[in-house]
């Protein structure tokens, strides 16, 4: 198992896309695994044919740990290529042949090569009328039916060619009386679902307990007319310049809390407690905070600070369509300086955020909602949000934390000051 990222202990091996005896060549992907910062895609470095899968599916596994042994002289090598078809219960992990390649391109560590202990011998192996099973299913389908507590081997299929498909295992998962092969099973009914802590939503747990108890917080609010920012957005989205870009208020958000930090600089810091120093950042790497699908991810762009209007919205796309994917970096993952989450795609007006570590701000943005609003001494249906600027108070005092949130939100009621203060 390579180090995929910044000093990462262990990943999880999400699923193989070969099996003992496939060809494999040089460059080839053989596996996906999750990290706690993102998911993986590994090459095998060698040529010939995969001789053993040292660890399946859904296994947590050491950095440096062999995973995949490869022949490469499959066609004349001393030992056979085919995997042995039986094993002794817990077998020492055993050095490779001469002709037996490891997954080794990135450099294994010497002295790191500790796995998970194996399962007993019982729990690993399946009934005979179920070994065929769990190959008709997809991995997504195998990690859902994990996930649910459903046995595959209890399903029938229902989808072509004998595949089981999300629905069977839905199905499953919820009535006492599946669908089975044989004869029907009783499964226990359950009032709870558990669903091991692991890869992203672990990181992300244990950095926001971490920030949490480290930095104190402090969250300011401040409710804007932002009828003026929403007619831009409707007149950019016609920009010959901007076509093929998604073009969004959190763009133009975005927009003006750059700015905002650009004139308030002291904000774009971090706080180093050994060396007991404010460190004032010159380059913004801007966050956006993405849900996904394995939890909470927290990409940013580079040198945000220096982007135009296109570049920015050309950034911010390919951003989030990669955290959703789940292939976004660990490198994107990492050096972020202030972040911006978007509450309002959920129907949120406000929240309290917490503050990426490492990170001085972050600013939550409610959902935008017609409200009556005083505006030019009448009362009048206009277009109004709420941010919310959460700050470390040790770095940050109140003075520049209001002088950033009132500046971004003094350019989205007047966009034009994005022209002025530019």
């Amino acid at each position: 198992m390579p180090d995929v990222g910044e000093g990462l202990s262990e990943a999880d091996i999400l699923q193989w896309y070969v099996k003992p005896g496939d060809r494999v060549h040089d460059g080839m992907t053989v596996c996906e695994v999750e990290t706690a910062k993102a998911a993986v895609e590994l090459p095998i470095p060698y040529d010939g044919a995969v001789h053993e899968i040292r660890c399946p599916a859904g296994t947590t596994v050491d950095i440096g740990a062999v995973i995949i042994t490869v022949d490469t002289a499959p066609d004349g090598g001393p030992e056979p290529a085919d995997p042995p078809t039986s094993e002794p219960a817990d077998p020492p992990a055993p050095e490779p042949e001469p002709q037996q390649a490891l997954l080794v391109g990135y450099g294994v560590m010497n002295g790191s090569t500790r796995r998970r202990p194996r399962k007993p011998r019982a729990e690993r192996e399946r009934p005979a009328r179920r070994e065929a099973v769990p190959g008709a299913a997809k991995p997504p389908v195998r990690k859902l039916a994990r996930d649910l507590g459903v046995d595959l081997g209890l399903l029938v299929p229902s989808g072509p060619g004998g595949v089981i498909t999300r629905e069977d295992v839905h199905a499953a998962a919820r009535t006492t009386q599946p669908p089975v092969a044989d004869q029907p099973v009783r499964v226990p009914a359950s009032d709870e679902r558990r669903v091991p802590i692991k890869g992203v939503r672990k990181a992300t747990a244990e950095a926001m307990v971490t920030s949490a108890f480290t930095a104190p917080h402090v969250t300011e609010f401040s409710t804007v007319d932002v009828t003026r920012t929403v007619k831009l957005v409707q007149q950019l989205k016609q920009d010959p310049d901007l076509a093929g870009l998604r073009v969004t208020p959190l763009l133009l958000v975005a927009r003006a809390f750059l700015a905002a930090v650009r004139r308030f600089p002291e904000i774009n810091a971090s706080w180093d407690e050994a060396a007991q120093e404010i460190v004032i950042k010159e380059r913004v790497h801007l966050g956006i905070a993405a849900a996904t699908p394995r939890g909470l991810l927290v990409p940013n762009i580079k040198d945000a600070h220096t982007r135009n209007l296109p570049q920015l919205a050309a950034e911010l796309g390919d951003l989030v369509a990669t955290a959703r994917a789940g292939r976004t970096t660990p490198a994107a993952l990492s050096g972020g300086t202030v972040t911006i989450t978007n509450l309002g795609v959920f129907g949120v007006d406000t929240g309290t955020p917490i503050l990426n570590p490492g990170e001085a701000a972050i600013l939550a943005v409610g959902a935008i909602r017609t409200l009556p609003w005083v505006h030019r001494g009448k009362v009048k249906p206009r277009q109004v949000l709420t941010l919310a600027l959460s700050f470390d108070h040790r770095l940050v005092d109140g003075e520049l934390g209001s002088k950033v949130l009132d500046a971004t939100a003094e350019i989205l009621e007047q966009p034009k000051r994005l022209v002025t203060w530019a």
